[in-house]
């Protein structure tokens, strides 16, 4: 990414695009809001200078530096991506962004509304190619793996990457049919008519794998003696938590989070933050939060994206968000706008 100068003033409003209901086969089904705003962006002379000028109406004025998103640390990334254009139309949503994203860690998206991080989250699993308006150039690889090539497998790739949406959206079965969903279309699980009249159904392996989710997602002990009951007749965190363990029943390897308890009160939004703290020791997160209080609670590393689609700054969270190099990235930490 070479050096930028960008000029925005806040907004009042932001312009965002909804992509249509869909089923996902193998996470969830949910809506997704795409976030596709773009701000007026105005070259400052060569002369200018390096240091922000701030301003008490918006944002502040500065270069951004390539550095600041140059996060280093031990291992190969699990995530990779290079130079991520997206277009919804005419609109560029997200503009030349590079990130590396470690294994088995947290990682917050963290901006105002309309400046692309729930569009870069889905490009993670190429949930953007249900949007009919979409366009997105540059490349995202998974364990080295391009994922934009062609000829590459989305549901396959859904299982390896799954997705929790804002709004907790249970399929209207029961508990055990949501866990055991995903499993039985892989085939992981055999259990249909024909399977049991050729004697290959496994209903224990279908039990473990139950519990087993329900476990993982801290939702166990709360459910065990009513599997049989409709999920719908859950409470909204429990809901949550119960697509998270559909999520994991399915095994991926990354797991997305669009602002997974917006939706939630502070008693369930804990017990998901406490969740996502415990997946992180085998799992590689990624979260969308408008919480900067929970980003710096649960993530290893922030990612920093402001107007016009643009990752101002990427780093480790503690470092973010007590000594930020963008004097934007430090204004809408403070509150100063956003």
């Amino acid at each position: 990414m070479t050096e930028t100068t960008t000029t925005s003033t806040s907004r009042t409003d932001s312009s965002t695009e909804e992509s249509p209901r869909t089923d996902d086969d193998v996470s969830a089904s949910a809506s997704a809001p795409a976030s596709a705003s773009t701000s007026a962006s105005a070259s400052a002379s060569t002369s200018a200078s390096d240091s922000a000028s701030t301003t008490t109406t918006g944002e502040s004025e500065e270069r951004v530096r390539e550095a600041w998103s140059d996060y280093e640390f031990d291992g190969a990334p699990k995530l990779s991506v290079e130079d991520l254009d997206v277009f919804y139309g005419d609109d560029h949503a997200l503009e030349g962004v590079s990130i590396d994203v470690p294994e088995d860690s947290v990682t917050a998206l963290v901006g105002p509304s309309g400046c692309g991080k729930s569009t870069f989250l889905r490009c993670l699993n190429r949930m953007n190619d249900r949007i009919n308006s979409a366009r997105v150039e540059g490349s995202v690889e998974i364990d080295g793996e391009e994922i934009y090539q062609d000829g590459v497998n989305l549901v396959e790739l859904r299982k390896r990457v799954g997705m929790v949406f804002q709004a907790p959206n249970p399929f209207p079965k029961s508990i055990r049919d949501n866990i055991a969903y995903g499993p039985r279309k892989h085939g992981d699980i055999d259990d249909g008519l024909l399977d049991r009249l050729l004697g290959r159904a496994d209903p224990d392996k279908e039990d473990e794998l139950v519990e087993r989710s329900l476990r993982q997602a801290a939702l166990w002990d709360e459910v065990s003696d009513r599997l049989d009951d409709n999920a719908l007749g859950l409470s909204g965190g429990q809901q949550q938590r119960l697509c998270i363990a559909r999520c994991l029943a399915v095994d991926p390897e990354v797991i997305l989070m669009d602002e997974p308890a917006s939706a939630l009160d502070p008693i369930a939004t804990a017990k998901i933050e406490d969740l996502i703290d415990d997946l992180s020791e085998d799992y590689t997160v990624v979260i969308v939060t408008h919480n900067m209080q929970q980003a710096a609670r649960i993530s290893d590393q922030t990612a920093v994206f402001l107007t016009g689609g643009e990752l101002v700054e990427y780093g480790e969270t503690d470092r973010i968000f007590e000594n930020p190099n963008s004097q934007r990235v430090e204004d809408y930490i403070t509150g100063k706008f956003g």
